[in-house]
C-alpha cells in the first residue's frame, strides 16, 4: 500500500464505519418505537435517515476521487470497491428502518405487545449487523464467516414469525392490520440481515481476495 493511498483508504474506512454506526442506531430506534409504542421515535427515524443518505453521497464522492486520482490496484482497489458496496447495503438498512418505523406508527394503536418471536428476530438481526461491522473494523474474515453462518437461522426465525401471524389471522380477522405489520417488520428485519451478510462477504473479499457471494448456490 502506498503512503499516498493510505490516508484515502483510512478516510473511507472512517466514513463507512460512521455510516454503520448511524445504521445501527436508526434500526435500534425503529425497533424501540415498536416495543415502546413511541410515535415520536418513529417520526425521528425519518429524519435520522437523511444523515445516512448524506454519508452515502460523501462516500460516493470519496470513492470516485480515489479511483480517478489514485488509481488503486490489487488489494487497495478491492477495499475501495468493497467500501462502496458496504455503503450501498448500509443505505438500504436505513431505508428498511424507515419501513419498520412506519409500521411502528400503526402499531402504536395496538392493544397487544409484539410477539416474543419478533423480539428475538429483532435482537438477532441487530447482532448480526453489529458483528458484520465489527468484522470489517477488525479486518476479521473468521468473524465475517460466522455472520454468514447466521443467515439460515435468521431466515427460519422470520418464517416462524410470519407463520404464527398467518395462523393467528385464521381465527382473529379483527387483528388483520396488526398482524400484517408484524409480517412486514419481520420481512424488513430479514432483509437487514441479508445486507449484514453482504457486508460480511465484502470483508472476506478484502481480507482474502475471495469472492464468496452466492457460493452455496453456485456449488
Amino acid at each position: 500500500m502506498t503512503r499516498v493511498l493510505e490516508p484515502v483508504l483510512q478516510n473511507l474506512r472512517e466514513l463507512v464505519l460512521r455510516m454503520g454506526s448511524r445504521s445501527e442506531a436508526i434500526l435500534d430506534k425503529s425497533l424501540r418505537a415498536i416495543l415502546d409504542r413511541d410515535a415520536q421515535l418513529a417520526r425521528e427515524v425519518q429524519q435520522d435517515d437523511l444523515e445516512i443518505d448524506r454519508l452515502d453521497i460523501e462516500i460516493d464522492d470519496a470513492v470516485l476521487k480515489a479511483l480517478a486520482l489514485q488509481a488503486p490496484v490489487a488489494e487497495d482497489l478491492r477495499e475501495v470497491v468493497a467500501i462502496k458496496m458496504m455503503a450501498n447495503d448500509l443505505e438500504r438498512v436505513g431505508d428498511l428502518a424507515r419501513n419498520i418505523a412506519k409500521s411502528a406508527l400503526r402499531f402504536e394503536r395496538s392493544a397487544h405487545p409484539p410477539p416474543q418471536s419478533l423480539l428475538k428476530l429483532s435482537r438477532d438481526t441487530q447482532r448480526v449487523l453489529r458483528d458484520a461491522l465489527d468484522a470489517f473494523s477488525n479486518a476479521d474474515a473468521a468473524a465475517a464467516r460466522r455472520v454468514l453462518d447466521e443467515d439460515d437461522r435468521i431466515d427460519a426465525e422470520q418464517d416462524a414469525v410470519v407463520e404464527a401471524a398467518l395462523e393467528h389471522l385464521k381465527d382473529h380477522r379483527e387483528d388483520s392490520s396488526e398482524e400484517i405489520d408484524i409480517i412486514l417488520v419481520a420481512k424488513n428485519l430479514e432483509r437487514v440481515a441479508d445486507h449484514a451478510t453482504n457486508i460480511a462477504e465484502d470483508v472476506i473479499l478484502v481480507a482474502e481476495a475471495r469472492n464468496v457471494k452466492h457460493a452455496e448456490k453456485l456449488k
